[in-house]
């Protein structure tokens, strides 16, 4: 069995500038954060920031990728995981979990893309993209199956990322902050099964 490396020192810096990025921006906004603010946050010398990075910008573009990548390989996860295709409601209740654990790392994307269409462009290029890609294939193959209705699979993939993304910031959007676990896994039912069945009356 082999034991368990800490990272060398200059990985651990690296993380910790990302960090202190993510939440500086979250908080301030990109404009709003100086380099100096970063390295204060890291607990690192100013100079040190740009060891590890060509400018702020690329700093900014290492937190929204590598967060987005994570959430990817989530959800990978947890598609494959399912216990049937019927058990989106699961799928929700865990991104509603782990997407209020990257909280912050959401608002610099959904934010700071907006600003910086080089940053939009990457995101989606690497990560949206794979997503609905991933996401398309497992619908479709629900649908040969016979589980789904024939439809227009990378569209129900579409919705279903954005129920999951609003699943995630349902505590802000849709439940108070310090919703119990029983609320939340009520809106992860409830979400899965408009999903699911509609809101029309079956005739």
């Amino acid at each position: 069995m082999r034991a368990f490396r800490s990272p060398p020192p200059e990985t651990q810096t690296r993380d910790r500038i990302l960090q202190a990025a993510q939440k500086l921006f979250a908080a301030k906004g990109f404009d709003g954060t100086t380099t100096r603010d970063l390295a204060e946050k890291a607990g690192v010398a100013e100079g040190t920031l740009f060891r590890h990075f060509s400018n702020k910008k690329a700093i900014l573009v290492e937190v929204a990728t590598a967060g987005w990548v994570d959430i990817l390989t989530d959800l990978l996860t947890e598609l494959s995981e399912m216990g049937s295709y019927k058990a989106v409601a699961q799928v929700m209740r865990r991104r509603m979990w782990n997407l209020q654990k990257n909280a912050d790392m959401m608002k610099v994307c959904f934010m700071e893309a907006q600003f910086h269409p080089d940053l939009r462009d990457r995101i989606q290029k690497e990560v949206i993209d794979k997503m609905t890609h991933v996401a398309e294939g497992f619908f479709q193959t629900a649908m040969d199956k016979g589980i789904y209705r024939k439809t227009d699979a990378k569209l129900v993939a579409q919705v279903f990322l954005g129920m999951f993304a609003v699943a995630g910031f349902s505590h802000e959007t849709l439940m108070e902050p310090d919703a119990s676990p029983q609320e939340k896994q009520k809106m992860a039912e409830g979400l899965a099964d408009i999903f699911l069945n509609g809101v029309l009356e079956k005739e």
